[in-house]
């Protein structure tokens, strides 16, 4: 009855997993899928064909329906990190009839969420399959084999492609800072940003863009990366200033659309990796407090917490 997991195999069971209609089993004497809408004649016929080790030829295949598939795109939703995707994830997942033609509508809408979804979804569904053959492992008395950690770093990277920050992005980078601004201002307070002195995006900009000749004269490196959608559409950018041997990371923002996909890890690990590290002693970046999850990210590319910024809002602070 043993046989082995081969990744051929692994790919054959999952595409006959979510087949509800035909009665499929595996063969473990061919190591294939065996079946389809005869099966329970086809396996009448070699029920008593054992594979010579005294265990039965043909077993069934890991349990999977509808309603495991509907978990798991409750569980994709759940755990997006892009709050207007996953609020339109979660919303279709509340209809009633529908509810998977719905779930793909929005998916879509969205190609690089559809891509990630389909290697959430392929990658779940193999942890069912090592986990289905690590219990016959048990039976056999063999040691298990382990289950892969999810990856999505090569998702990011074919999906998205990344350049140097050049002067004819000012327009696209200043429409987003606008944007980001408008965010930081709902998010630390009611008032609007320019209750709060914040500087206007276009000089700002402008001050980045011009130090290019800074860095053009450390190892040829440009002042900032762009990433680009499989479309080409702008979906965000870093930026950072060098000063002596330390680096200031100005801005690392992502389009809406596009967060909660690993674009601003992957752009600041590019960023930082385009520069000498001979050259460079220290970089420093500031963390608003509403998206402390990216805390995750700088602790993986061995940033420290250096200060805690308190911030006071003398109106508030009067009326109170």
């Amino acid at each position: 009855m043993k046989f082995e997991l081969t990744e051929a195999l692994i790919d054959e069971i999952l595409f006959f997993m979510e087949d509800q209609e035909g009665d499929f089993m595996l063969d473990t004497v061919e190591g294939v899928v065996a079946g389809g809408l005869d099966g329970p004649d086809f396996f009448d016929e070699d029920l008593d064909d054992e594979d010579g080790e005294g265990g039965e030829r043909y077993i069934s295949l890991p349990e999977w329906d509808s309603s495991d598939g509907f978990r798991l795109m409750e569980r994709f939703a759940a755990s997006f990190r892009n709050p207007m995707v996953r609020e339109e994830l979660s919303s279709a997942l509340s209809q009633g009839r529908g509810v998977f033609r719905a779930f793909k509508n929005v998916l879509g809408r969205h190609p690089e969420v559809e891509k990630l979804w389909y290697s959430f979804k392929e990658k779940e569904m193999k942890r069912e399959v090592i986990r289905w053959y690590n219990g016959l492992l048990e039976e056999w008395g063999l040691e298990q084999i382990g289950i892969e950690p999810e990856d999505t770093d090569d998702l990011v990277t074919e999906d998205f492609s990344f350049r140097p920050l050049r002067r004819d992005d000012i327009f696209l980078v200043e429409s987003l800072h606008r944007q980001c601004l408008k965010e930081f201002g709902e998010n630390i307070a009611e008032a609007g940003p320019s209750d709060m002195g914040l500087s206007e995006p276009g000089p700002l900009i402008e001050t980045i863009i011009n130090e290019a000749n800074v860095f053009s004269g450390c190892s040829g490196s440009s002042s900032g990366i762009v990433a680009e959608s499989s479309g080409g559409e702008f979906a965000g950018y870093i930026s950072g200033v060098l000063n002596d041997s330390t680096l200031y990371i100005q801005s690392l923002e992502v389009k809406d659309e596009f967060r909660g996909l690993g674009v601003g890890e992957t752009m600041l690990a590019r960023f930082l990796d385009s520069f000498d590290p001979n050259e460079v002693n220290n970089a420093f970046l500031d963390l608003p407090s509403w998206a402390e999850g990216f805390s995750r990210v700088l602790l993986r590319e061995s940033f420290k917490p250096y200060t805690v910024r308190y911030w006071l809002n003398f109106k508030m602070r009067n009326e109170e």
